[in-house]
């Protein structure tokens, strides 16, 4: 059994955004953009929220991306735990 991520759909990913980065009313028009790194995690530069991506679905939920976000991007387990 391979430990590959499930691949994240783009059109997907073009769409989400980072919901505490969309409350700053200064962040622009693109504010909440995520980035897709490691294969499964969606980082948000703007918050620092770190979002996990489980089985190609990512688990949007405010409280989880929060416990990431001190943690480096580099330092992200892959892949990332169970809730």
């Amino acid at each position: 059994m391979s430990e590959e991520p499930a691949v994240m759909d783009e059109e997907l990913l073009d769409l989400l955004r980072c919901p505490v980065a969309l409350k700053n009313r200064e962040a622009g028009e693109d504010a909440g953009k995520l980035e897709l790194v490691h294969g499964c995690w969606l980082v948000c530069r703007e918050s620092g929220y770190k979002y996990p991506v489980r089985d190609g679905i990512p688990a949007m939920i405010i409280e989880e991306a929060e416990r990431w976000r001190d943690v480096a991007v580099e330092d992200l387990p892959v892949p990332p735990p169970p809730e």
